[in-house]
């Protein structure tokens, strides 16, 4: 018979705290479920340039210091979910987020939703880390 393994909250002064009842991530075994991160600049509070690769890449900025601080990477990452709050964004997010993320890509997701403004991006992720 196994042990159960704790689930574990991950937090970091180096992404955005959480606005609600969440953690930035919860580590259960070798999971971790990174939440949904927004264009905010963690050092001033407030949200980053209208423009939607400026977004992404503060998104995924936030998304690394979530993951640096259960001590993984992108690397790590199998399955990414994506928000967009217009299909129009599509082509400039596509074009980003392929500058942002390296072979073997992880699975992904997207879906067109409504955020809080003047966000534009959200993404969550969801990663496998090697056993502690």
């Amino acid at each position: 018979m196994t042990s159960q393994q704790p689930k574990t909250a991950i937090s970091t002064s180096k992404a955005p705290p959480p606005v609600a009842a969440y953690s930035q991530a919860v580590r259960k075994g070798n999971v971790l479920q990174v939440a949904g991160q927004v264009a905010l600049d963690p050092a001033t509070g407030k949200p980053v340039a209208a423009a939607v690769a400026e977004q992404t890449r503060q998104v995924f900025a936030n998304l690394e210091a979530v993951l640096a601080a259960a001590g993984a990477s992108l690397a790590d990452v199998l399955m990414m979910r994506v928000y967009l709050t217009d299909v129009a964004h599509f082509g400039e997010f596509n074009a980003t987020y392929n500058e942002l993320v390296s072979e073997p890509y992880p699975a992904r997701t997207t879906v067109y939703v409504g955020l809080p403004e003047p966000f534009l991006v959200e993404i969550d992720a969801l990663a496998v880390l090697d056993q502690r």
